[in-house]
């Protein structure tokens, strides 16, 4: 790494159109750039296609990026998510692992389409995955239908989709098939990264975390724009217990004003980084 790691501004969660993202790899590098931060993971839900073309647009915009993903996880019948790190993105058995899940969204998605249609909302798999910027790479998922249901003018907002149909909990709401927290674990493993618990604030109450410490996590996400101050010293406290390293960042999609705001703001220290690598290597 060719930069002063005291000044670096680093933001290790951030999301492309490989997966729910609007913006292209190109795009979001050239953001970076912009918004002076010189690394960046992208971390795609179940996609990895966004990597390479990010890591050489970096090059001519000294933005450095290290390989990353954001994987679904099980854990006592609650679904996690898992930012992964300096992962091996081209390994056989990550391309393996990726197509069996992209099998598993699909299905999902025609699922909920079944369940849409008993609300009177008619959507077909075509108007999902015919949208602008899905391809066979594209890691489909809930956002794809809201912005079919906006289209279709089911919905008028993005957010009321989810609110009214998709959202969790909700009508049309159909749970992910998602594999056990200590088989995501053991893949990012295998594939020589490390494992980080995401945006916690937003999907745990705090003493719920503390369960999680010992599953084989490497780290905690502790800054996120979902955290409060205090959140982000509790999971600080907890990382620091359990001898675990922190992460961070934007969580950036570019759907909605916030968003944009957040990005370059929620950005981590260089000793994040050092420490990441002291772990791994």
């Amino acid at each position: 790494m060719g930069y002063d790691l005291t000044n670096i501004k680093a933001d290790l969660h951030t999301h492309t159109n490989f997966s729910d993202g609007i913006l292209s790899p190109a795009e979001l590098i050239a953001k970076a750039a912009n918004a002076g931060i010189n690394l960046i993971s992208i971390t795609d839900h179940d996609n990895v296609n966004a990597i390479d073309i990010a890591i050489n647009e970096g090059k001519s915009k000294n933005v450095e990026v290290i390989p990353g993903i954001e994987l679904s996880a099980n854990f006592r019948d609650k679904e996690i998510h898992v930012l992964a790190y300096f992962i091996d993105h081209s390994s056989k058995l990550l391309t393996s692992y990726l197509q069996e899940f992209r099998n598993i969204r699909i299905n999902r998605v025609i699922n909920i389409l079944e369940k849409l249609k008993e609300y009177n909302v008619f959507l077909e798999l075509k108007d999902i995955l015919n949208q602008d910027g899905v391809n066979e790479n594209t890691s489909i998922g809930r956002p794809h239908i809201a912005k079919a249901l906006v289209k279709k003018k089911y919905v008028n907002t993005f957010g009321e989709a989810f609110i009214k149909y998709i959202g969790d909990d909700k009508p049309a709401y159909v749970k992910k098939n998602n594999p056990e927290i200590k088989d995501v674990i053991k893949l990012i493993n295998d594939l020589g990264g490390l494992s980080f618990l995401a945006h916690p604030g937003r999907m745990f109450k705090n003493g719920e975390v503390n369960e999680l410490s010992g599953v084989g996590l490497d780290g905690i996400e502790t800054l996120h724009p979902s955290h409060s101050n205090e959140d982000r010293k509790f999971y600080a406290e907890i990382a620091s217990q359990n001898f675990m390293l922190e992460s961070g960042g934007s969580d950036f999609h570019g759907i909605n004003s916030n968003d944009n705001l957040n990005f370059g703001k929620f950005v981590i220290p260089g000793s994040f980084i050092l420490n990441m690598k002291r772990r791994l290597f």
